[in-house]
């Protein structure tokens, strides 16, 4: 399949960004990676709600072989033959693909946020000692000359030419 091909086929569905990826494309609507044009075929995304739409069209989930196996993606499934020539009903499969994509983003999300940390991973900084803050306090609370300042008025910033204290 070549990018004008695609670009065609997807013409009822809206704009789509076709990019190179594996030996073949990735389709994308609003940035959500949503199918795939290999050598064999075109794969749509599919999730639960889905695949038996897939599994009554007869169709198989993307597969590829390594040297010890074949990989089955559950993820990606072939898209049925006579969809290539019905570019409106093509189009609603599109849509249900990009829906099921936006799904496993939305899942892939809350299950990143979920993630049990490891007790012990992060400790919290230990507490300062109330004698250390106070004579830091007394130090910046004097001024030139001896004046007693109170505690946040003034500046800090480094006047270039003088001297550090």
């Amino acid at each position: 399949m070549d990018r004008e091909f695609l670009i065609d086929l997807f013409a009822d569905f809206g704009p789509v960004t076709i990019r190179r990826m594996f030996s073949g494309y990735g389709i994308s609507a609003d940035g959500t990676n949503f199918a795939l044009a290999l050598r064999a075929g075109l794969y749509f995304r599919a999730d639960e709600a889905t695949i038996p739409q897939f599994e009554a069209e007869g169709s198989k989930p993307f597969q590829y072989q390594t040297r010890a196996r074949t990989v089955t993606v559950n993820s990606y499934w072939q898209l049925p033959a006579r969809l290539f020539d019905d570019t409106e009903e093509l189009s609603g499969w599109a849509r249900a693909a990009l829906a099921a994509a936006e799904r496993a983003a939305v899942k892939k999300r809350t299950r990143a946020r979920k993630a049990v940390k490891k007790p012990g991973a992060t400790k919290k900084p230990a507490p300062r000692k109330a004698a250390a803050r106070k004579s830091t306090a007394t130090a910046k609370s004097v001024g030139r000359g001896g004046a007693v300042r109170p505690p946040g008025s003034g500046s800090r910033r480094r006047i270039p030419g003088r001297p550090r204290r």
